[in-house]
C-alpha cells in the first residue's frame, strides 16, 4: 500500500494551493482519509479529515479557508487551501484508514509528506 502526496510548494500569503493524495497498491477498502501537518519544532496536528460517507472535520485554525474532498473511485483525497498565511507553513501528511484484506482490521497508512511554504 502506498499513499502518494503532491501539490505542495511555495506560495505568497493570501494565495492558494491544492494538495492531492492517492492510495495505490493492494487493499480491500478505504475508510477515513485526511491530512495532518507539522511545522518545524512543533508536533504533528490534524488539519482535516473526511469519512467514506463524506462527513468532514477541520481544525479551528483552517475552518473557512481549507476544504477537504475525496474521489472514492480513485481512492484520492484532496485539500484545497485558500487564504494561506505564514502559520500554514509545514510538511503536510496524508493518511488513509484502510483494510488490506477483508478479514483484517482498519489501520492508518501515511504518505511521505509534501512541503507547503507560505511567504509573508
Amino acid at each position: 500500500v502506498q499513499l502518494q502526496a503532491s501539490g505542495g510548494g511555495l506560495v505568497q500569503a493570501g494565495g492558494s494551493l491544492r494538495l492531492s493524495c492517492a492510495a495505490s497498491g493492494s487493499f480491500f477498502s478505504v475508510d477515513a482519509m485526511g491530512w495532518y501537518r507539522q511545522a518545524p519544532g512543533r508536533q504533528r496536528e490534524l488539519v482535516a479529515t473526511i469519512t467514506k460517507s463524506g462527513s468532514t472535520e477541520y481544525s479551528d485554525s483552517v475552518k473557512g479557508r481549507f476544504t477537504i474532498s475525496r474521489d472514492g473511485a480513485k481512492d484520492t483525497v484532496y485539500l484545497q487551501m485558500n487564504s494561506l498565511n505564514f502559520e500554514d507553513t509545514g510538511a503536510y501528511y496524508c493518511y488513509a484508514r484502510m483494510k488490506v484484506w477483508v478479514g483484517s482490521r482498519f489501520e492508518d497508512y501515511w504518505g511521505q509528506g509534501t512541503q507547503v511554504t507560505v511567504s509573508s
